[in-house]
């Protein structure tokens, strides 16, 4: 998909009232089953370091790891939107955000995510031609300094600099915003005002797409489930007791 038919795509939802529908995906059998779906836009997201490679917080995650599944993602996707995250430390500057962006570009993502109002690497990214999707609340790629995730917006100190910054990436050129775990009023609020489409997580129903991690809704993972998340499957149980029954055949067969 093209530059300007993404950008026509999100004022058309905008504008018509049309929820997105957003997931994560990291390989590409999930990729595939997605873009089955239907599914609106797929993030390779840096999430990956958590629900993939087993850190504990996603501020592991690098850039060449971002490339590597967002190649597999890219061979099962030919008609939803495919975004990649730009991991910690790939926009400390601007000169690195445009390199870090253009490199997931030729690796296929036809849109890039940054955390932060970075108007100056959105506005440089989106000059470069690769479409933005920002990305304000709660900063996952912060959590060292911030130690646990909470809900962001709560005083009105905090909202008022959320709403400020959510106009000031839409100015540099952001073409959607993901808003996490921010208060819904403020979620809400920011929707209202915004020309470009708010994607929410954990941030209310009033936003105008939802995004979730893929194995939070199917719950892949039970050691871990957000609270703002609501299953849609239990396939972890499905999943053992299929390796189970495997491994209790193997274990009694005594051949021909």
């Amino acid at each position: 998909m093209k530059e300007k038919n993404i950008n026509i795509f999100f004022k058309k939802v905008k504008s018509s009232k049309e929820k997105i529908a957003c997931l994560t995906a990291y390989d590409y059998p999930s990729a595939r089953i997605l873009e089955e779906t239907g599914i609106d836009l797929i993030l390779v997201g840096d999430s990956l370091g958590m629900v993939v490679l087993g850190h504990p917080n996603t501020t592991e995650v690098t850039l060449g790891d971002i490339e590597y599944h967002l190649k597999a993602v890219r061979r099962a996707v030919s008609n939803s939107i495919l975004v990649a995250d730009l991991p910690m430390g790939t926009t400390d500057s601007v000169e690195k955000a445009v390199e870090s962006s253009l490199r997931l570009q030729a690796a296929g993502a036809e849109m890039v995510k940054l955390e932060g109002a970075l108007t100056s690497q959105i506005a440089a990214i989106v000059a470069a031609g690769v479409p933005v999707i920002a990305h304000l609340g709660m900063l996952c790629q912060q959590i060292l300094t911030e130690k646990k995730y909470r809900i962001k917006g709560k005083t009105s100190e905090e909202a008022t600099r959320i709403l400020k910054e959510a106009h000031s990436v839409e100015k540099a050129g952001a073409s959607a915003l993901v808003l996490e775990l921010v208060t819904p009023s403020l979620a809400q609020q920011i929707t209202n005002e915004l020309t470009i489409p708010t994607i929410g997580i954990g941030s209310g129903s009033h936003c105008d797409g939802q995004i979730l991690v893929l194995s939070d809704l199917l719950g892949l993972q039970p050691w871990f489930r957000p609270s703002f998340v609501k299953p849609k499957a239990d396939l972890a149980t499905p999943f053992k007791q299929a390796v189970k029954e495997y491994i209790s055949e193997i274990k009694t067969s005594h051949g021909e």
